[in-house]
């Protein structure tokens, strides 16, 4: 029987307009023209000043042709050209590509490669990574090698000499190529929410990275829900400890215009900078991974401003962060809210909702209920815990593990040029996760394990594969085997269990061989990828001679945490 409603009114231009982040920008230099949009160091501009700038952007990205169905990279840290590409670019028509600063040249070559970037806006710092990567990008081009146009974003805290080398080699500088740029630009919003506003690559366990895809109807949506699920106000002073480059800020970048609030860059994140920033800024909100607390809850007396002049709200996610943490934090002023989710829902899309109740807990049982991944997030439609066997809900017991899956607004459009990966991700109309969880009685979910080998150090998804595939190619290691070890620093932190070649070393040597291998590993990978330990032995294996990865979490759980440096 055919579904009709009350009526047959159609859509027009005057009651329908696709959804988009990107009239906050608008809105926030009409509202608020004068009110501080981004502090960096000594340079603040204005929510006018802002709007201005990214139409400059716009402007100087549409007349290099960059457009629709383009990509413009980003290689940048929290500084304000980055913040103003996550308007400027999508203002343009094209696709923001933010990259980890953290990734080494040849992960980011295929990054580069893969997204076809027209455009790369590279901060002065990491204008060699660029570089390098571009490098290698046309060794392997056989001679197709088109370059993209080079722009560089200068900081007056950071060498001269990097920024006179990226402008001898071509490069020009950002705030050159704003002024080619038209103020006044006349941008148009997307004609269709589903087109494409941000592509994130996620490290995922298979060797290359995985393109997610996001649209603009998704980044609105959690550009409201972040500041509705956290009890953000109009003119909130936001502190960018988070980088911008992890699933574009959270989309806490658009969020920041939506609320007219207040960014504050923090090139480098210390404890020591976090309470400075508190102190002289006012700020009210950060978000940070579970490792950026424990440093501000173990930060020296000198480095820290208590008692806190007044409440600030953190939230945090990229990993279970432990609940003597959550608990530390508390008890320093800071008011914790705790989120889950991916770079293919958003960023976080799932929050341990406070209950009011909780308040008569004890801080324990408070900070251990707070460690939980918690509930659905307001613009997600469907949050659920499956048996892997049957496809059915789990029992809501706490006890019986399942997949996280999610589905609705808040889930990415697909991965980039990856249909094997799209339809097993998608199977059965929901998103796979890949996480294994409970769920409890009062609905809350809760991570128990991870289903694939993904490392989580300091926020950073580090793929064993990867790490053991960069061992393999030392001449002294036969067989290895990279599994997660608990981390006082980092949360976790990759432990390599080595079998030797035969007659490589005896055991008097072993110590000097594992620090050898990690040498070995930093010329090979991203610093952070570098295991903190290797383990020398035989490894387990399977009558099949597949490798017993579990039986290795259990040795690398035995050894205890990796300790924090006394130094």
């Amino acid at each position: 029987m055919e579904m009709r409603d009350i009526d047959n009114l159609p859509k027009n231009a005057a009651n329908y307009t696709a959804l988009t982040p990107l009239w906050f920008l608008e809105r926030a230099a009409t509202v608020h023209p004068t009110r501080k949009a981004v502090v960096h160091r000594s340079r603040t501009f204005t929510w006018l000043q802002t709007y201005q700038r990214c139409r400059r952007l716009a402007s100087a990205l549409s007349n290099l042709s960059v457009g629709f169905g383009s990509k413009v990279a980003v290689i940048a840290p929290n500084v304000p050209a980055a913040y103003e590409a996550h308007f400027g670019i999508p203002m343009s028509g094209a696709v923001i590509n933010p990259v980890n600063i953290r990734l080494n040249a040849s992960t980011v070559a295929f990054l580069l490669g893969h997204s076809q970037s027209a455009v790369v806006i590279v901060d002065q710092e990491f204008f060699t990574l660029a570089e390098d990567s571009l490098k290698l990008m046309k060794e392997k081009s056989q001679g197709n090698f088109k370059p993209p146009h080079l722009v560089v974003v200068a900081d007056e805290s950071c060498d001269p000499k990097t920024l006179r080398y990226a402008l001898g080699q071509g490069a020009i500088e950002y705030e050159k190529f704003l002024e080619s740029g038209d103020p006044e630009f006349s941008w148009k919003p997307p004609q269709d929410e589903w087109q494409s506003i941000a592509l994130n690559y996620t490290s995922g366990t298979t060797a290359s990275p995985k393109g997610v895809v996001l649209h603009h109807r998704g980044a609105y949506l959690m550009s409201l829900s972040n500041p509705l699920i956290w009890g953000m106000n109009e003119g909130a002073i936001y502190l960018w400890t988070l980088p911008m480059f992890h699933c574009n800020g959270w989309c806490f970048t658009w969020a920041l215009a939506a609320l007219c609030g207040t960014n504050i860059c923090l090139r480098q994140v210390t404890a020591k900078g976090v309470y400075s920033a508190i102190a002289k800024h006012a700020v009210t909100h950060f978000c940070a991974a579970p490792v950026v607390l424990n440093s501000i809850v173990n930060a020296p007396s000198e480095d820290t401003i208590l008692p806190l002049p007044h409440v600030v709200h953190v939230m945090t996610a990229g990993a279970a962060p432990p609940p003597a943490v959550l608990f530390a934090m508390s008890q320093k002023g800071f008011r914790v809210t705790h989120t889950y989710g991916l770079s293919e829902t958003y960023g976080p899309s799932t929050v341990c909702a406070w209950k009011p109740e909780w308040d008569l807990l004890p801080p324990e049982t408070q900070a251990r209920l707070n460690a939980r991944q918690g509930v659905r997030y307001i613009g997600l439609e469907g949050l659920d815990v499956i048996s892997s066997q049957t496809g059915q809900p789990v029992a809501a017991d706490g006890k019986t593990i399942g997949e996280i899956v999610m589905r609705g607004n808040l889930v990415m459009k697909g991965y980039l040029k990856n249909p094997k990966a799209n339809e097993e991700t998608f199977a059965n109309g929901w998103f796979h996760s890949g996480d294994l969880g409970v769920k409890h009685r009062d609905g809350y979910i809760e991570i128990k394990d991870r289903s694939k080998d993904i490392i989580i150090s300091g926020g950073e998804n580090i793929s064993s594969v990867e790490v053991e595939n960069s061992l393999y190619l030392h001449p002294a290691v036969l067989e290895a085997s990279v599994v997660a070890r608990a981390d006082e620093r980092w949360g976790e932190s990759p432990c390599a269990f080595v079998t030797l070649k035969p007659g490589v070393a005896d055991k008097s040597k072993e110590q000097e061989l594992g620090e050898e291998i990690m040498q070995f590993c930093r010329s090979k990978m991203p610093a952070y990828w570098v295991p903190k330990s290797v383990v020398f032995g035989p490894l387990p294996k399977t009558a099949t001679g597949k490798i017993q990865k579990h039986i290795l979490r259990g040795k690398a759980k035995e050894l205890g945490p990796v300790k924090l440096s006394k130094l």
